[in-house]
């Protein structure tokens, strides 16, 4: 035989067994001008359902059994183990029905093979009113902003069949307009944020809103359901909480001659290290400057720009940290960004001796130097009777061994370099640069007048 899995909640209460909604019994009520909400309540409560009605105290309540032998008991706050038989039942053939008496209360129903129990709410016991709302100044701070609503919304709690109590929240919302950030777009969007309350607290602490905004409270969900919901608007609140987003961005090296430093960070590498620095700070941000410090602590701000966006260029050796830091015009909210460390490497410089240019077969086709972290350069270079043949500016240049657009012929060649690199360093290099497998015979093209 098949067997089908079902839920199923069991709970032990000084010698009997309550059954979960698996079988599906229920209370029906007479009397209530409104809807009686039926609410599942957490499986480890041995309840079947918890009933929210707007006036308990004018109603009926009843139960349905399929046996015919149906006892009522009547349980506390101190659960099941302290219930005790409710009297005056009624019977209409198998539906036994009881006076409610106002208040909250749970139910044990024994209708002869199994217990089932109910947990009972007198929403008139708990009416909410919200009559207004202001911002508590004095407690809020810049990430939180706190509300302070008047008027009333105690907690409503149902209790287990153990007595342990549990609170059915009354889903009181807060609303209100913020800031949310767009990253494809880079800019910041309104957005609206809400926030929910199981009851009316004193105060209600929300994420401090990114813009300018009212404050909507309203509630509650029973009220909602029965068409009765309220709500109370602050005063425009004028924020001071800021916040940003930073983008850095570095201009690629593209150079093949160019070698990175290991060990580097992800920003700088080989000077002369173009970098861009961006930021999107929210409404609020008065007070906004990039800041630039040898410290990662920022201990001693060398450079301070107060711009959202600058270009900079790193050429000395070493690591700089930069960050993006914006406050509100009090100052009493700051915003700190990500620190970005730029880390340039030592330079390097060394100079191949031969290549093989007219033979265009894609290897070795230009000679080039290969360096890092090189900040000014000039490379002459000459045949043997001192004629110049080409000038490098920038270390990633290179000689295509050609003189007047035409390849010169195999031999060897001269350069001349002075450079200079990002840690300070002085290169004056000289040196031998033999061109080999040219189709190109010697002639009196390059050992003459030019």
């Amino acid at each position: 035989m098949a067997v089908k899995n079902r839920s199923l909640s069991i709970l032990i209460v000084t010698g009997f067994l309550c059954l979960g909604t698996a079988y599906g019994q229920k209370l029906t009520f007479n009397g209530s001008p409104h809807k009686v909400i039926e609410i599942a309540p957490e499986a480890s409560t041995g309840l079947a359902a918890v009933y929210v009605v707007d006036n308990l105290q004018a109603c009926t309540v009843s139960y349905t059994s399929s046996s015919g032998n149906v006892t009522w008991q009547r349980y506390s706050n101190l659960g099941g183990g302290f219930a005790e038989p409710v009297t005056g039942v009624n019977r209409t053939g198998n539906t036994f029905t009881i006076h409610a008496d106002g208040n909250d209360v749970g139910y044990i129903i024994d209708d002869g093979t199994r217990r089932h129990c109910f947990w009972t709410v007198n929403y008139s016991n708990h009416n909410l009113r919200l009559e207004s709302l202001s911002v508590s100044e004095d407690d809020s701070e810049c990430d939180r902003t706190v509300l302070a609503p008047a008027g009333q919304g105690d907690a409503i709690t149902y209790y287990s069949i153990n007595g342990r109590a549990v609170e059915l929240s009354r889903d009181i919302e807060v609303e209100y307009r913020t800031l949310a950030y767009d990253e494809d777009a880079q800019v910041w969007r309104e957005s609206q944020a809400s926030v929910t309350f199981p009851s009316l607290r004193q105060h209600l602490s929300v994420d401090a809103p990114l813009c300018n905004t009212d404050f909507t409270l309203r509630g509650d969900r029973f009220l909602a359901e029965w068409g009765q919901e309220q709500q109370v608007v602050s005063g425009y609140y004028n924020t001071i909480a800021v916040n940003a987003q930073t983008v850095v961005e570095q201009v690629e090296h593209t150079a093949d001659n160019e070698s990175r430093p290991s060990g580097d960070g992800e920003l700088g590498g080989s000077a002369p290290a173009e970098i861009t620095f961006r930021a999107f700070p929210t409404d609020a941000a008065v007070f906004r400057e990039w800041q630039f410090s040898p410290s990662s602590e920022f201990e001693d701000i060398t450079e301070r720009f107060n711009q959202d966006e600058i270009t900079r260029v790193f050429t000395d050796e070493g690591t700089v940290y930069a960050r993006y830091v914006c406050a509100d015009a009090s100052g009493k909210c700051v915003y700190e960004g990500s620190v970005y460390p730029i880390t340039i490497g030592a330079s390097k410089l060394e100079c191949p001796n031969a290549f093989s240019p007219a033979n265009q077969d894609g290897i070795n086709d230009e000679w080039k130097v290969s360096y890092t972290s090189i900040i000014s350069f000039e490379c002459n270079i000459f045949n043997r009777w001192g004629i110049k043949m080409a000038t490098l500016n920038n270390p990633s240049q290179g000689w295509d061994g050609k003189y007047k657009g035409k390849f010169v012929p195999s031999g060897v060649y001269f350069y001349v370099i002075k450079a200079k690199g990002a840690d300070g360093k002085a290169y004056d290099l000289s040196g031998d640069i033999n061109i080999i497998n040219s189709r190109i015979s010697n002639s009196a093209g390059t050992s003459g007048e030019e």
